[in-house]
């Protein structure tokens, strides 16, 4: 009997010492799936805005990535009825149209998430990439603040100081821009610093104000996290679509839907629509701390690479206050002192990778983050995509 229960408490050991392997690898699989998505989507979406030649409309690219997202969700739900067309529509016209008021509520953060999404796509079209995911942690800042006055989340003295440094960090690395604007905008030709930063400081008010206001209306919500999409995506399509006709209806009935769109833009969208998905699935197994050095690093591999694709130039100025933004953001990440109440599922995560959509943004900005695109993930025991 003793024998038995020993082998048995051996097993038991050894499964667990294996389910600790298989976590620690998908934790840095997450790590690796949320930096490069972090930042290939930033520096892609630059890199096609700044190409020579006809110019894709940013609102169409905007509304098909919301298609698509919706198009995936809708397959998801097929593949969970067991491709079930009939059981599949019950229970989408169920969720979306019997339950219309619980749909209802997803019109506001939708309509910001689709505003933002098109900021987003002015701002790097007029910033350079490593400025743009600089000054775009701004959103850990506007999350922190919205959760504090909406939800009355208490933030821990530490978070309170990694806040300010966010602040000073992109305070000195605006200074630096501003001293060189000229050099820091490639030819300068249809390129505007000012209309880049304001872009990038309303997308991240807008980014917290979402985050927090999805995640108020939502507390307790059992809806499905597909479901949920396809109800943002419904309506991110419809605002998506106004907002095309308001701003190139006229050129776009010329032109056509798809003038401009090449094989890159193409790239860029499926990262907009699938990357968001793809860190919500992933970004389950990595905790605060993880996905607060993910979004360093990623900062770090934009600049890198600015230098390379864009001639961006990095002086002692703009090392200083990236590296503010870096400390800041990591130091956001790690855990309260046991005993304190939590900062609200940490904002920074919970929006900002968190953000319910991940547009763009990815950054994520609760999964429940870009930026960065437009993703919901399951309500965070701890945590929307720039």
């Amino acid at each position: 009997m003793a024998g038995g229960n020993h082998s048995q408490a051996a097993e038991e050991r050894a499964t667990s010492r294996s389910q600790s392997e298989v976590n620690k690898r998908l934790k840095y699989i997450s790590l690796a799936v949320l930096v490069v998505q972090n930042a290939s989507l930033i520096l892609s979406i630059r890199y096609v805005r700044t190409l020579p030649g006809d110019r894709f409309f940013a609102t169409s690219a905007v509304v098909m990535a919301e298609v698509l997202k919706v198009l995936t969700c809708l397959l998801i739900i097929l593949l969970q009825k067991r491709f079930s067309v009939k059981e599949t529509a019950f229970f989408l016209v169920d969720s979306i149209v019997f339950q219309y008021k619980d749909t209802l509520k997803l019109a506001v953060p939708s309509l910001i998430y689709t505003l933002q999404n098109n900021l987003q796509y002015i701002a790097i079209s007029n910033l350079p990439a490593a400025t743009f995911q600089v000054t775009y942690q701004l959103k850990i800042l506007t999350t922190a603040l919205f959760s504090v006055l909406m939800l009355r989340k208490s933030l821990s003295r530490v978070q309170w100081v990694s806040l300010l440094l966010l602040f000073a960090g992109v305070a000195i690395v605006q200074v630096q821009q501003e001293g060189k604007k000229e050099a820091s905008v490639s030819d300068g030709s249809n390129q505007n610093y000012t209309v880049g930063l304001v872009a990038v400081v309303i997308s991240c008010l807008s980014s917290g104000f979402a985050g927090v206001y999805f995640e108020k209306i939502l507390k307790g919500s059992s809806a499905s996290v597909w479901v949920r999409n396809v109800q943002l995506g419904i309506f991110g399509t419809v605002l998506g679509m106004l907002g095309l006709w308001w701003n190139d209806g006229a050129a776009i009935a010329e032109h056509g839907f798809l003038f401009g769109y090449t094989d890159m833009v193409w790239c860029v969208i499926f990262n907009q629509a699938f990357g968001g998905l793809l860190v919500a699935v992933v970004v389950k197994y990595a905790d605060n701390i993880l996905k607060g050095f993910a979004t360093s690093f990623s900062i770090i591999v934009s600049t890198v690479m600015s230098i390379y694709l864009f001639g961006f130039h990095v002086d002692l100025l703009f090392t200083a206050g990236a590296g503010l933004v870096i400390g800041a953001v990591y130091m956001y990440s790690l855990p309260k002192a046991p005993g304190s109440s939590s900062p609200g599922s940490s904002s920074s995560s919970s929006v900002s990778s968190a953000s319910p959509r991940t547009d763009g943004g990815g950054e994520m900005e609760a999964f429940l983050p870009k930026a960065q695109g437009g993703v919901v993930s399951p309500p965070p025991a701890a945590n929307v995509t720039d």
